[in-house]
């Protein structure tokens, strides 16, 4: 064997023991982060398992609150809009009358003989939409009262559920 191939040799051998001793550094220093089995004491796995129970209790009951919450809304959504086209179709019937009225008004007087008929028509004719107008805003108002009360009565409900199941908690 020669200087070289001695030498050669040498290196190699050094360098397998050097990969060696790496080696068995690097699985001391893994190991030094892996955790032992230990076993958790009867009292603390029964306290994590009340905790996690009653975050699931928790969590259901405002799950179940904002089911609620949302099939209300959505109700008084639908409430809302029916409320709003009656109201809206009592509107439109109320210019209607008003304006058959007024048309109506204007055709006698253009018809009128004389000045007298026209004051007597005028007077009709104010004294007739002054109770129409009376009747078209009871009837408006008796809406609107039906409307706020079918709209706040459910908010009203659940507001009192709350409050008595925040009492009995």
């Amino acid at each position: 064997m020669t200087e070289a191939e001695k030498t050669a040799a040498t290196v190699t051998k050094v360098a397998r023991e050097t990969r060696a001793k790496v080696a068995e550094k690097t699985n001391e220093a893994f190991d030094a982060f892996t955790m032992q089995k230990v076993e958790m004491p009867e009292a603390f796995r029964e306290m994590a398992e009340k905790s996690v129970k009653q975050a699931k209790d928790g969590y259901e009951k405002l799950r179940v609150a904002a089911e609620e919450a949302t099939d209300m809304i959505e109700d008084q959504f639908e409430t809302t809009r029916s409320g709003l086209v009656e109201l809206n179709t009592k509107a439109v019937l109320a210019a209607k009358a008003n304006s058959d009225a007024a048309f109506k008004f204007m055709t006698e007087v253009i018809t009128a003989k004389t000045f007298s008929d026209v004051i007597s028509l005028q007077s009709t004719y104010a004294r007739s939409q002054f109770e129409l107008m009376t009747a078209q805003a009871k009837e408006m108002q008796e809406l609107l009262t039906k409307l706020g009360t079918e709209v706040s009565q459910p908010v009203k409900d659940v507001f009192e559920k709350t409050i008595k199941q925040a009492k009995a908690a």
